[in-house]
Formats: structure tokens, C-alpha cells, sequence
């Protein structure tokens, strides 16, 4: 499986561990609430159309590594997992809400998120090197080939934008 997905006008690779707690880190995300927990999850990135890579529920947080689409923000995305989850382990496991301590919020108010993605050294390798590349390109596209005639230039191969960046990019030295 490719790790780069398609949409109708996008190209994409956004790949994230997010990672989030119950209200005061309460050991609480074992057995039936575990299970709940996980199924939930997995039932709202599909309708969300995010594919999830990992999750793991643990006694006091829950992992997940997830792709998400452009169209999907980060937030918006933690606003449906954590709010849904909670609704529904309220309405499922009443004994939960009569904990004086939840108030109505089962997870804590924030959540750490940090991208996975490419290589770091390689896109920055990517960026310093680009003008040079673009440079040799032009000229090569400039010398007379087969067809050549006076005024007329040879345009770049088909594929557009994002293919002529993907190649240069894969060309880069490991």
C-alpha cells in the first residue's frame, strides 16, 4: 500500500500520533470501556475518511497514528473522537457519570499531535537543491532535440506539478 493517497485535486501524505488522556489521567480505559473506546474510534476516522495506521487504548490514554485528509483539521477531527466517545460512554456505562469528578467530560481538555511524515534532511536537501535542478532542466528543455525548429521551446513532460515535484524529489541521494 502506498504510503500517498489521492483525492480529486490532491496528492497527500499526512500522517499523525496523536495522543490523548481521560480527565485526570484516570485508569479507567480497561475491558468492555476499552473495547468501546477502540470501536468508536475506528467507526468515526472511517466516516471522517481518515485511515488508521495504529491504536492502541491504554488503562489512562489512547494512542493513535492516523492519515488524515487535507480536508480534515486536526481539531475538528480530536472534536468528533473525544466528544463522540464521551457521549457514548455516558449513555453506555451510566456508572460513569455518576463520578463526581467528570462533570460531564470524560477526556482532558488538550491532546498532543505530532506529524509523521518524510525525512526531514531529504526535504530540506529538496528545497537547497531545487533552483539548480530547475536550472539544468531549463537548459535541457532549450537545446535542439529531433523536432527542433527556431522559436519553439519543448514543454515539460506530462503529468503536471505534483509528478515533476514527486521525481525530483525521489531523485534526491539517500
Amino acid at each position: 500500500m502506498s504510503k500517498w493517497k489521492k483525492q480529486s485535486h490532491v496528492v497527500y501524505q499526512c500522517s499523525y500520533h496523536i495522543v490523548w488522556c481521560p480527565k485526570y489521567r484516570f485508569r479507567i480505559l480497561e475491558g468492555a470501556v476499552a473495547k468501546y473506546v477502540e470501536e468508536r474510534i475506528r467507526v468515526i476516522c472511517e466516516w471522517k475518511d481518515a485511515e488508521i495506521e495504529e491504536v492502541k487504548v491504554m488503562r489512562d490514554h489512547v494512542h493513535l497514528v492516523v492519515s488524515v485528509p487535507p480536508k480534515v483539521s486536526i481539531s475538528e477531527l480530536m472534536g468528533f473522537l473525544k466528544g463522540k466517545t464521551a457521549i457514548g460512554l455516558f449513555k453506555t456505562y451510566r456508572n460513569l457519570r455518576r463520578k463526581p469528578y467528570w462533570g460531564n467530560h470524560f477526556w482532558s481538555r488538550g491532546y498532543c499531535v505530532t506529524t509523521i511524515g518524510l525525512d526531514e534532511e531529504k526535504i530540506r536537501r529538496y528545497v537547497r537543491y531545487q533552483e539548480d535542478r530547475e536550472r539544468l532542466e531549463e537548459k535541457e528543455r532549450e537545446e535542439p532535440g529531433l523536432f527542433w525548429r527556431p522559436g519553439l521551446k519543448s514543454t515539460a513532460s506530462g503529468g503536471g506539478f505534483l509528478c515533476a515535484w514527486h521525481s525530483a524529489f525521489a531523485a534526491l541521494p539517500a
